[in-house]
């Protein structure tokens, strides 16, 4: 597969939508490019306000920031949390559904994140791995997760694959339902999502979701498959327009962006030890009127195949395996964004892992690359518009695991990029494309109009987005 190694840029050049603005005509394409990414920015006027934070001093659960310190651990279970509305998915013995809603009022963006199955704390996590897996985790087999930045994350029983949907399906729709009204709408005044999934359940599973909640079959649907990058590349395609012409299609509309990842399914299929003890259930959806109280200031993708496998993952969307990316028309109103991954060999499992410094090998160099790109970007764009002084007051990061983090934001900090990095999962696991979204919905009531934050997206494959915005308001 040589084609397949080359890095490449997704480009659009004649992604149109008639009438209404909501039918698709096929028009992405891969082109290879020379180096490792092609980053882009808009000439837009940037708004003038004043920043927010310091570095390494974003709030707590923890925080890297300039000094790469990390505050107090937060050691509360998700479902424990006050504003936490706790459910029941009834499909087999019951799943337990916890969802959070959370609005900034000021900036009209609303959202809401959360997670079901049953919550496995750190002290529990052995024994409920040693069960999946058949055997003893052994002397070596054992991660000190709480390093990692993790306290818990949510499993769901044994199920039958067509139990595993409904579940999933019920779940996804319910984000979807509480996101669009804490963003003020009625479900069926949406008109686009975009959601990050690394192993959807079924194909067509943001079509099936958005039904369910009562978002129009008119509406957009674009499912975007680049594993944990999936939601920040999701925004990125919805605010920037050299990306593809989706962006400006987008912009004065009501949009949900987010991850919805049903990782304890593929759990109960994997053989890989350090998988099991990481990655669980999450979702995190919000609503934005692209344009109005989002505006893209600055951002990139980058592309670089995982040849050596350090981190592989057994697709289960469609993909020709001839290409890195691919977009698919996968129906009148819908579109598939599949990333290529290095998928394990067969008998091995979904997921197949290498040590924690395989995961710093894989992520490290690659993202400090597209982070240094398009901040660099930015930063001319303040200069060229009279705002030199102004920053990024926070970064929304990807949360792998923390020690990841932590060595990113050492790296960018001798490259003289200083800006706060939070660390806020610590009650979920990774969650995959969900985390970034999480993050920013636990960062969102602190935020205001005016404030320029960056989104830092990394997965799998190995994919990246970097996107810098700026918040506007409800007005």
């Amino acid at each position: 597969m040589e084609h397949a190694r080359q890095n490449c840029t997704i480009q659009t050049d004649a992604l149109l939508f008639a009438g209404s603005g909501v039918v698709i005509r096929q028009g992405y394409f891969l082109t290879p490019v020379d180096g490792m990414e092609q980053m882009s920015e808009t000439t837009e006027s940037a708004g003038d306000a004043g920043t927010v934070g310091a570095a390494g001093k974003v709030g707590t659960p923890g925080t890297v920031g300039a000094a790469g310190t990390v505050g107090s651990a937060d050691t509360t279970s998700f479902y424990e949390r006050p504003g936490v509305q706790l459910e029941t998915i009834g499909v087999g013995p019951g799943v337990p559904i916890g969802i959070e809603q959370v609005t900034n009022a000021a900036l009209g963006i609303g959202g809401a994140y959360g997670t079901w199955g049953e919550c496995c704390s750190n002290a529990a996590l052995a024994a409920t791995v040693e069960q999946i897996l058949g055997h003893g985790l052994g002397e070596n087999g054992a991660l000190n997760v709480g390093e990692l930045g993790f306290n818990y994350r949510h499993h769901v029983p044994h199920l039958s694959d067509q139990e595993h949907i409904e579940v999933e399906v019920e779940a996804g729709a319910r984000f979807l339902a509480e996101a669009s009204h804490a963003a003020g709408w009625d479900p069926a005044e949406v008109d686009a999502v975009l959601i990050g999934a690394t192993t959807p359940a079924v194909p067509d599973y943001v079509e099936r979701i958005a039904a369910r909640a009562g978002i129009p079959e008119r509406s957009i649907k674009v499912s975007v498959h680049k594993a944990c990058d999936g939601s920040v590349a999701a925004l990125n395609l919805a605010l920037n327009p050299e990306l593809s012409r989706l962006a400006q299609t987008l912009r004065g509309k009501k949009v949900l962006v987010g991850g919805i990842e049903g990782l304890s399914r593929v759990m109960h299929q994997t053989l890989d030890a350090q998988a099991l003890q990481l990655f669980g259930n999450g979702a995190g959806v919000f609503g934005l009127i692209p344009g109005q109280n989002m505006a893209f200031l600055a951002g990139g993708a980058q592309e670089v195949y995982d040849e050596e496998g350090l981190l592989q993952v057994r697709m289960t969307y469609p993909h020709s395996r001839h290409g890195l990316l691919e977009v698919q028309e996968t129906g009148e109103h819908s579109l598939r964004i599949a990333g290529l991954q290095h998928e394990p060999a067969a008998g091995a499992g979904p997921v197949v892992m290498a040590g924690p410094m395989g995961m710093v090998k894989l992520f490290v160099r690659s993202g400090v690359s597209a982070v240094r790109t398009v901040y660099g970007a930015y930063r001319e764009r303040m200069g060229r518009v009279g705002t030199p002084g102004k920053d990024i007051c926070v970064t929304i990061v990807h949360h792998a695991n923390y020690k990841i983090n932590l060595l990113k934001a050492k790296q960018l900090q001798r490259e003289g990029i200083s800006v706060p990095m939070p660390w806020l999962l610590s009650d979920f696991g990774n969650v995959s494309a969900a985390s970034a979204m999480i993050a920013f919905l636990r960062k969102l009531r602190d935020l205001r109009p005016g404030d320029h934050i960056m989104f830092d997206g990394f997965g799998a494959g190995t994919y990246y987005d970097v996107v810098a915005v700026e918040l506007g308001s409800a007005s």
